[in-house]
């Protein structure tokens, strides 16, 4: 469980410029599946399996996000 007084505020203008990367993340990031799937010929009746990595050096993070993409 989180302990309020031990969890580090973050700032508005981190919290913004994170808003900001990660929505620019998830428009190029559906760009670049629509113009795969264009490339494949479609996606009618298929499955995809999808992994994404965030990494962040100065953080020391590494996130990764796994799912399914269905046509």
């Amino acid at each position: 469980m989180n302990n309020p007084e031990k969890e580090m505020k973050m700032s508005e203008d981190f919290n913004m410029s994170m808003r900001k990367f990660l929505k620019q993340v998830g428009v190029t990031s559906q760009q670049a599946i629509e113009e795969a799937a264009r490339k494949a010929g479609g996606t009618d009746g298929k499955t995809f399996e999808a992994r994404m990595v965030l990494t962040i050096d100065g953080l020391d993070l590494e996130h990764v996000v796994t799912g399914t993409i269905k046509g």
